[in-house]
């Protein structure tokens, strides 16, 4: 992987890139964690808005509804009586007094119950509900269950009228005379309990929330986390709404304050720093983790590069050493990359390539053809088949068929005159061609009994090929397979062209060939020498073939499913 160590400049290069590529995921690791930390304070924040907003609007809506309590007792003579009953210095002078000045034609009204009705039904946070004089105040308390109990007589000194904030906030209203209103008769002091209150704050684990009343009381919503009263009073007494203090050398926590206008309170919520990181370690160390997995496979990435470049460099150089030593012949094909490195690799191997190419089509094919003419004419072109085309031309003169007896000379002649051409290298539509005349000339000798055709896709036609292989592969079909008997022999070449190769087959409805006589001539094949007697035409077609296309040639013969022999030659691209 890493062998372009050895090569001085990709050395530097990949060292150079490995401090660039630690330094940046160092600071996109700072960078996003600090945004990280920045979008979950905004989220403590907004938090503590929303808290704040909803203690605010229980509070208003509380006010809201003792507002309209009061405009129902003060319009109601009966309720109005009942409360100045209720103002007696006992329960049994409140339950004397409504009595001795209760209507048998009007309902009884009660103060206790139509406030509990009104205000205490249980589910309420008004806790308890009070009347004062000057000196003493009797109490109404709901309990959660929905229970109601009194209490008379007591002095405005007593403890259950202490206002403090773990108790809850206080709501004073006045009790006017209904005759003469500038008369104070006494007051209303409505508890609201803390309790119930924030109760429904919603709090996450690293955020803790607590209220703060203006003579220094503090209520706090969390139980067990590390923020105690102290901290939230001295955060209370700063100026700014919201920031940082320090707790220690590194502990820090994060503050939003939100005072109330209508009340004297200030509601607080702390984030502690150190816990925050705790709950979010897994965040943080997914994210350090994506960075280091980003900047492992940015350097893979470069050190692969750096790899296929050296790899381009010392394939130059070893095909200038080839080249000075006279070795043209190919080298395994490689990817090419689009970069310089990458140009004059392709180009060096195309030069050897085309030299090579040149070599064995003007010297070694050359060679190879004059060594082989006179055997493959002898063994290729069976003597009987024009003999039999000969006496198929004398029967359709003798018959008086003399345009049959034309074209099937003119098509002797034209396929001859073709096969005696100095030209050994052809396209292939030329050899497809040739092949063509061969068939009409057995169509003429087997009328109304033999089929051809030909399907080959346009881009084979201009493929480079040797001369006259086609027609041996064909004759085959003729020799072993051809039913004359048969109304229906059918000759078929197909030829298609693949993203890697060319493929060309010649299929037939013949016979079929035995599997121990099918092996024999796939060995026959490749066989070097002049000793074999069999298969001569289809050896010496696979010789030449395979010696003009090299290595990416090959020949199989195989038998159909139905009926008859199939060969199928392919050709490998270039790369």
């Amino acid at each position: 992987m890493f062998s372009f160590f050895q090569i001085k400049i990709y050395r530097r290069k990949f060292i150079a890139y490995a401090i660039f590529t630690l330094f940046m995921g160092l600071i996109l690791s700072v960078l996003t964690t600090l945004v990280l930390l920045q979008q979950w304070l905004e989220n403590a924040q907004n938090q503590a808005a929303d808290a704040f907003s909803r203690v605010e609007s229980i509070l208003q809506n509380d006010a809201e509804r003792i507002e309209a309590y009061l405009q129902r007792v003060y319009s109601n003579n009966g309720l109005v009586a009942d409360v100045r009953f209720f103002l007696a210095n006992s329960a049994e002078g409140y339950l004397t007094g409504r009595l001795q000045n209760s209507r048998y034609d009007q309902p009884l009204a009660s103060f206790p119950e139509d406030v509990k009705a009104f205000l205490g039904s249980g589910q309420e946070d008004i806790i308890q509900v009070s009347l004062h004089t000057e000196e003493r105040g009797n109490v109404v308390r709901f309990a959660s269950n929905g229970a109601m109990s009194f209490l008379f007589n007591l002095p405005n000194t007593d403890d259950i009228f202490r206002e403090t904030i773990q108790r809850g906030f206080v709501i004073r209203k006045q009790l006017l005379d209904e005759n003469q209103i500038s008369r104070q008769l006494g007051e209303f002091r409505f508890l609201v309990s803390s309790d119930v209150l924030f109760k429904g704050v919603q709090n996450n684990r690293w955020i803790e929330n607590g209220v703060v009343s203006t003579a220094g009381d503090v209520y706090l919503m969390d139980a067990g986390g590390r923020v105690n009263q102290e901290l939230f009073r001295q955060v209370a007494l700063h100026e700014r709404s919201k920031g940082f203090m320090q707790l220690g050398r590194l502990d820090r926590v994060f503050y939003v304050i939100h005072s109330s206008n209508a009340y004297d309170y200030q509601f607080i919520s702390v984030v502690d720093m150190a816990v925050l990181f705790r709950q979010k370690a897994s965040m943080l160390i997914t994210v350090f983790l994506i960075f280091l997995a980003a900047m492992v496979s940015f350097l893979l990435l470069i050190g692969y590069n750096l790899r296929e470049d050296a790899g381009f460099l010392q394939r130059i150089i070893y095909s200038i050493q080839r080249v000075k030593s006279a070795n043209f012949t190919p080298i395994s094909p490689t990817r090419y990359r689009k970069n310089e490195y990458g140009m004059i690799a392709r180009e060096l191997d195309d030069m050897t390539r085309q030299l090579n190419q040149h070599i064995r089509t003007e010297y070694l094919l050359k060679l190879k053809q004059k060594e082989t003419e006179m055997k493959a004419l002898q063994n290729q072109i069976n003597p009987h088949f024009l003999y039999n085309t000969l006496e198929i031309i004398r029967s359709f003169a003798l018959a008086g068929r003399a345009v049959d007896t034309a074209e099937a000379v003119a098509t002797l002649g034209s396929l001859y005159r073709a096969i005696v051409k100095n030209e050994d290298i052809i396209l292939l539509g030329s050899e497809l061609a040739l092949l063509e005349k061969y068939l009409k000339i057995m169509e003429f000798k087997y009328p109304d009994r033999f089929y051809y055709q030909i399907n080959v896709d346009q881009g084979l036609l201009s493929l480079p090929t040797v001369k006259f292989w086609m027609q041996p592969l064909a004759e085959n079909f003729f020799v072993h397979g051809f039913h004359s008997d048969h109304e229906f022999n059918l000759l078929v070449v197909n030829g298609i062209e693949n993203n890697h190769s060319y493929v060309l087959e010649i299929v037939d409805n013949g016979n079929s060939i035995s599997e121990d006589r099918l092996a024999d001539i796939r060995r026959n094949l490749s066989f070097i020498g002049d000793s074999v007697s069999e298969s001569i035409g289809l050896r010496n077609v696979y010789t030449r073939l395979h010696f003009f296309y090299g290595k990416g040639f090959t020949m199989q013969i195989e038998n159909n499913v139905e009926a008859g022999v199939k060969v199928t030659l392919t050709i490998a691209k270039e790369a």
